[in-house]
């Protein structure tokens, strides 16, 4: 029992916990500093055994007989060399030597040994044995310093602890490198001869060629058989890495575009998944497990292949450069744009497939991107995205993305970002509950209703009937309605959030146009409860004055896209939107304005002909006569759309026509300087614009000029052909666009004159003019004031012939 209470008990758990953390810390270090001082001297003692090796190495074995004459010779120079005068050593010590002399053990022995006298020589003694005996130094080790660590408090009291802080030599890890590099073989390569410029010209090209005869070997290879070949495909991804320098940028460039066309054609029409611990332990048919194997193949070199063309891009935009410095800088820019091109694939071929959304992750930011080629690409692609996808599971998470990172980025993004959100095939959504309570979806009834309401053999019946409508619902293999509607309304929500926080805390941004135009395409979808808000927002957006022209105009015509769907419920008179809309229309012009007429043309299509009953006759004339006067002053394209905006009008307001008339009607005078539509009195002017279109020189404006003229008739020698009256105003605008810099439809080409003219721009209008005037006079009809004004501003141009 004594015995057993002497030994010492393991600590318990309780123990161990109380210990505190600087005394486990103080242990590991003893530990660590143990460990680095064997290790330290199991260094010095290979060191020394490699020197003694290379000095044994060194030297040549010398016989042992021929070693003793070599040693007494030696002895006896050095005798004689070290030897003291006799006259200075004392006579007994003279005696001393001879008497020792005379003894032969003295005489045969070796005083440098250490051995015993009465040792027995060996015959054969090697060198290394010899060396062994010689006695070693020790080395004498620098003085360590000694580190105060924290105390440990235990039950006898406070114990101090210290540690000796190592002594680190620098050199010692220099000497080791260089002894151990005295040891490895240095190889000399021959030098490479010189290649001229067109010899190392021909041997790229030569390269190159095999290189590209090698991937075209891999990539039919991969395509004849991709569950057999599947193992190809890591060699050729292998080739993203080429490290010859002359060739690497285009073969790296070349196993890109391979890889993804590769992957286009061989990945599946469905997403795999993992297999589970229970599938993989079970046992398939040959056929199953090839195919499972082609599966987790082609699902991990896909990953692999994302991986490099992530770390392609990401070495472009930290400007890394490669310790090989096979590629340089300026090649990283190329074969980023190449990465781009192939991840823009994927993401538009494979929304279906595996890692879809690790794709999306790394083109949204690029959508940003400060290269112009590289942003175009990105959007070019999120944009075709959302028009093929008709079920909306890959839109929704490029929505989510896109809405995340324009916060993150506080809103300082590109317009481009929020103008891909146009393209969504939003059509429908969820409507509210008490409609869906009313349309409810059927259901099947559940085993407790159909033994309360149903008979034996009306719930056989009932249960075949839900089996075959399951098995039809299996067989279409197309999403049900009630989920897209979902996803559609999930969708929704996320492009409302960002434009209400744009608007909300972003109105002097960019991103503006890009909201207010996105609101104006989903308007029909916003919830009734918003648009007073809504519309308080927008006119307070006009109002501040911290707009731009085309941001007004958004605003504008946001608002009555509002108010042309669900919106008619309401009883808002926004005379205020038409009012800014009348007031602007004259900032429109030939030059940079002249691609606004487009909204514009959309803005009068909502305000004055979808709501033709809340719109009064006053408004309209005045619409009707700034728009002719506006057709004057901008391109032709313009010219044609705002004529076949005014021909609707004509047709909408049929007692418009009286502007076709030079009477008055009722009192006052024509103000065009007014800008309120409703009291510039429209009605007591004529539209004599329409006599100088007739003379433009675009034939097409011509043609519409003489159509209006005539009362926009239907039928008769001055009605419109077909494929001009059928045509909405923005289709005609965008069919005869200018963009080009080139005529639409092309003028023939006329000499000019040979002499330089002077002319008045009124000869252009002499013929028509002047039957006006005769014919007023004649009938003493009184001409309006705003004609003659134009006539007074008109003035002399000088034209140069060539």
């Amino acid at each position: 029992m004594k015995a057993r209470k002497s030994k010492k008990r393991a600590p318990s758990f309780r123990k161990l916990l109380k210990t505190s953390k600087v005394k486990l810390d103080n242990k590991l270090k003893n530990k660590q500093y143990k460990q680095q001082s064997t290790a330290k001297k199991y260094r010095k003692e290979q060191r020394k055994l490699r020197q003694a090796v290379k000095d044994v190495v060194s030297k040549k074995p010398v016989p042992l007989e021929d070693g003793k004459h070599i040693l007494r010779a030696q002895r006896t120079e050095e005798e004689e060399e070290e030897a003291l005068p006799l006259d200075m050593m004392d006579e007994d010590d003279l005696q001393l030597l001879k008497d020792l002399g005379q003894v032969p053990s003295f005489l045969t022995r070796d005083l440098s040994s250490s051995e015993p006298v009465h040792i027995k020589k060996r015959k054969q003694e090697s060198v290394i044995d010899k060396y062994e005996k010689v006695p070693r130094r020790l080395q004498t080790e620098p003085e360590k310093e000694v580190i105060h660590l924290l105390p440990i408090k235990d039950k006898c009291g406070i114990i101090p602890q210290t540690r000796e802080k190592p002594v680190v030599n620098i050199n010692t890890n220099e000497e080791e490198e260089q002894e151990e590099m005295e040891f490895e073989e240095v190889v000399t390569e021959d030098p490479l001869p010189k290649l001229t410029t067109e010899e190392y010209i021909i041997e790229r090209r030569r390269k190159l060629q095999e290189k590209k005869i090698h991937i075209a070997a891999l990539a039919s290879a991969i395509l004849s058989d991709p569950e057999s070949n599947i193992k190809k495909l890591k060699e050729l991804r292998a080739m993203l890495m080429e490290q010859d320098p002359d060739v690497a940028v285009i073969v790296r460039k070349l196993v890109m575009v391979s890889l993804m066309e590769l992957f286009k054609d061989i990945t599946p029409s469905y997403k795999i998944r993992p297999l589970t611990e229970t599938e993989k332990a079970s046992k398939v048919r040959k056929e199953t497990q090839k195919l499972r194997e082609f599966e987790e193949g082609l699902v991990s070199q896909y990953k692999f292949y994302l991986e490099n063309l992530e770390q392609v891009i990401k070495d472009w935009k930290q400007r890394k450069l490669k310790k090989s410095n096979v590629v340089s800088l300026k090649a990283y820019k190329g074969l980023a744009e190449v990465a781009v091109k192939s991840l823009c694939e994927l993401l538009v071929a494979l929304p279906h497939f595996n890692f879809h959304n690790n794709i999306i992750v790394l083109i949204v930011p690029l959508m940003n991107d400060k290269s112009k080629l590289i942003s175009e690409m990105c959007c070019e692609a999120v944009q075709k995205l959302f028009k093929q996808d008709k079920l909306g599971h890959a839109s929704l998470g490029v929505v989510k993305v896109i809405s995340g990172f324009v916060k993150s980025q506080n809103y300082v993004v590109r317009p481009e970002l929020l103008k891909s959100f146009l393209y969504l095939r939003i059509k429908e959504i969820e409507v509210k509950k008490d409609t869906e309570d009313i349309n409810a979806p059927k259901k099947f009834m559940s085993y407790k209703e159909k033994r309360k309401s149903l008979s034996r053999m009306q719930r056989k019946w009932k249960k075949a009937e839900e089996k075959l409508e399951r098995e039809l619902r299996e067989a279409e293999a197309s999403e049900s309605t009630e989920k897209k509607m979902k996803l559609h309304t999930e969708m929704l929500n996320m492009v409302f959030v960002t434009y209400f926080r744009i608007l909300k805390k972003a109105q002097r941004s960019p991103l503006l146009p890009a909201v207010l135009e996105g609101l104006a395409k989903f308007a029909h979808l916003i919830n009734v409860e918003f648009f007073d808000d809504l519309l308080v927002v927008l006119h307070t957006l006009i109002e501040s004055g911290e707009l731009s022209y085309r941001e007004c105009l958004h605003c504008v015509h946001t608002a009555f896209h509002i108010l042309s769907g669900q919106g008619d419920v309401l009883n808002i008179d926004p005379m205020k939107f038409y009012t800014h809309l009348y007031k602007t229309l004259f900032k429109l012009h030939a030059g940079a304005t002249n691609e606004d007429v487009e909204i514009v043309l959309q803005c009068l299509d909502v305000m004055l002909t979808k709501r033709r009953k809340q719109v009064s006759q006053q408004r309209a004339l005045a619409f009707i006569k700034r728009l002719c006067t506006l057709a004057l002053h901008v391109l032709p394209n313009s010219s044609i759309g705002i004529l076949a905006t005014n021909r609707v009008l004509m047709h909408t307001f049929p007692k418009t026509d009286l502007l076709l008339d030079n009477e008055s009607q009722g009192s006052g005078i024509f103000l065009p300087e007014l800008d309120e539509p409703e009291y510039c009195n429209a009605q007591n002017t004529a539209l004599w614009e329409l006599h100088a279109l007739r003379r433009h020189y675009h034939p097409v404006v011509r043609r519409f000029a003489s159509h209006l003229i005539a009362g926009a008739p239907s039928e008769g020698s001055e009605a419109l052909r077909p494929d001009l009256s059928r045509r909405s105003a923005t289709e005609l605008f965008e069919t005869y666009s200018m963009k080009t810099m080139a005529f639409n439809p092309p003028v023939t080409s006329v000499n000019p004159p040979k002499k330089d003219k002077i002319f008045h721009v009124d000869s252009y209008l002499n013929e028509d003019l002047s039957q006006l005037i005769t014919h007023c006079n004649e009938t003493t009809i009184q001409l309006p004031l705003d004609f003659t004004r134009y006539l007074k501003t008109i003035s002399t141009v000088n034209v140069k012939g060539s």
